[in-house]
């Protein structure tokens, strides 16, 4: 059997030698859901005979044409996952790093994220997977079941739960180890870290989490909300319930997502600060609001890095998902039992430009960050972070370290088109720097469950934080005075 070639309990794959390693691309690791496996959990692979070719990406999730996705195939026929290995052999097996991607959970696709550079500076195996987004992965339709049509809900926390499943049955067969795999995920992505480290059905699937840039208000919403959006969906698709079943079965996945988009749009505009399309506490998959459950205790005490980037929501001023203005900030405030007035007297010069997307960037992802880091520290060893590291281009533009300018140093991105054009006026060489610390970082978190030693842990009594830039330093309690005017405050259902 060639290198290329791996045996999965599923059948014989054949991946590709790259110039640094092996990949296999868009391994499917659940049957199809499409005809009447649309909007049901994931079901099991039919094995195949013969050797399948895994050189090729095959479909992303259904979602809008998006320029981040550009021009790669979409379709329902999207449960596939892409394995990253050494060249080499290795004497002992490899810890395994599985990437969740962002896009909040209507966008995006595991083929833009490339094991490479990871797998060969840390002789690990890297795998990405893609899982059903929009109304296809993450509306709860399960009101409209009947007897002939079930629903089920969290189809695309269902699709993760099974990715990780089949990487417990076959990576060793990829020079992988089951018992040492660290899931990690950016926005949304991170969001699904977060969720999956509050199921009990995920217990035992992974050993650490790396949760980079989670806004962890919105990993999930309640039954109820979940079920209002269901309704204003089909109200915006024009199906009246009692054909809901049918329809949901017949339409073009085109269609209910065109639907889903305006319905999302009502409820941003109606209730600032909300985010309905995500995972639905359902009291049986999901039993517990992951944030609750963190900061309760209840969630599996694995080892945790988690952090935000320090100007996350410079673009979201481009994008209605995210309150960046005053009024709208007043509104989600506001919505949230928050005393407006306090919160901003924390930014000096607000309302102006700057400060009013800094109140965005606290309010969305480093205000809950700071919840999962006191309801978590305290059960298992938990590493905080906030990434500040931005090219001159970056900088001059009024960007700064923006929303997952960070995947570009994870992912090795330091010589693509993207780092030397934003290096073009300066920078490139602080870049590399950044990039080697944040891959030697994850990677020895990978190995140990800890980071490098210059990097302590994060504590209620020692707030630990590593601000990476160039050079990267440990600050204690950073912005501790916006910290203390977020305390308390939580983001409820949309309506």
């Amino acid at each position: 059997m060639l290198a290329t070639e791996v045996e999965t309990a599923d059948g014989v794959v054949r991946g590709r030698r790259a110039p640094r390693a092996l990949q296999w691309r868009s391994i499917p690791y659940a049957a199809a859901p499409v005809g009447e496996l649309r909007l049901r959990a994931p079901q099991p692979v039919q094995p195949w005979v013969g050797v399948r070719d895994a050189t090729r990406f095959g479909y992303a999730a259904v979602q809008r044409r998006n320029p981040m996705v550009g021009l790669r195939r979409t379709g329902e026929d999207c449960l596939t996952l892409n394995v990253t290995a050494p060249p080499d052999p290795s004497a002992r097996p490899r810890p395994v790093l599985v990437f969740i991607h962002g896009g909040s959970y209507v966008y995006d696709t595991a083929a833009r994220y490339p094991g490479d550079s990871l797998a060969a500076r840390g002789d690990v195996v890297v795998v990405t997977l893609n899982y059903r987004l929009g109304a296809l992965g993450y509306v709860d339709f399960t009101e409209f079941s009947t007897a002939d049509r079930p629903f089920e809900s969290n189809l695309g926390l269902r699709d993760q739960v099974a990715a990780l499943r089949w990487v417990r049955r076959n990576i060793a067969a990829f020079g992988g180890d089951p018992d040492n795999v660290t899931v990690f995920g950016e926005s949304s992505g991170a969001d699904a870290v977060l969720t999956l480290m509050a199921m009990p059905t995920a217990a035992g699937l992974f050993h650490r989490a790396i949760a980079q840039s989670s806004a962890a208000d919105w990993a999930a919403v309640d039954a109820e909300e979940a079920r209002r959006f269901a309704r204003r969906l089909l109200g915006r698709l024009g199906v009246a319930p009692d054909s809901a079943a049918q329809a949901l079965t017949t339409a073009a996945a085109k269609d209910l997502g065109q639907a889903a988009e305006r319905a999302l749009r009502d409820v941003l505009r109606a209730f600032p600060g909300s985010y309905p399309i995500a995972p639905v506490v359902d009291g049986g998959f999901l039993p517990l609001d992951p944030l609750d459950a963190i900061t309760a205790g209840s969630a599996q005490a694995v080892p945790l890095i988690i952090g935000t980037n320090r100007d996350e929501c410079t673009l979201s001023q481009f994008d209605a998902t995210v309150p960046t203005t005053a009024p709208l900030q007043r509104a989600a405030l506001e919505r949230c039992g928050a005393d407006y007035e306090r919160v901003v007297a924390a930014y000096p010069g607000y309302p102006k430009r700057a400060a009013a997307i800094q109140v965005s960037t606290d309010f969305v992802l480093w205000r809950p960050m700071q919840a999962v880091l006191e309801g978590h520290s305290g059960r298992a060893p938990t590493f905080c972070y906030r990434f500040d590291f931005a090219p001159r281009a970056l900088r001059l533009a009024g960007l700064g370290a923006l929303h997952g300018i960070e995947l570009l140093p994870v992912f090795g991105g330091v010589d693509s088109v993207p780092v030397r054009l934003l290096t073009l006026a300066g920078g490139r060489q602080g870049f590399r720097a950044v990039q080697d610390e944040v891959q030697d970082n994850w990677l020895a978190f990978a190995r140990t469950g800890r980071p490098l030693a210059s990097w302590p842990e994060y504590t209620a009594a020692q707030r630990n934080t590593r601000i990476i830039d160039h050079p990267s330093r440990i600050e204690v309690d950073p912005q501790r005075e916006r910290r203390l005017v977020w305390e308390g405050i939580r983001v409820p259902a949309s309506e």
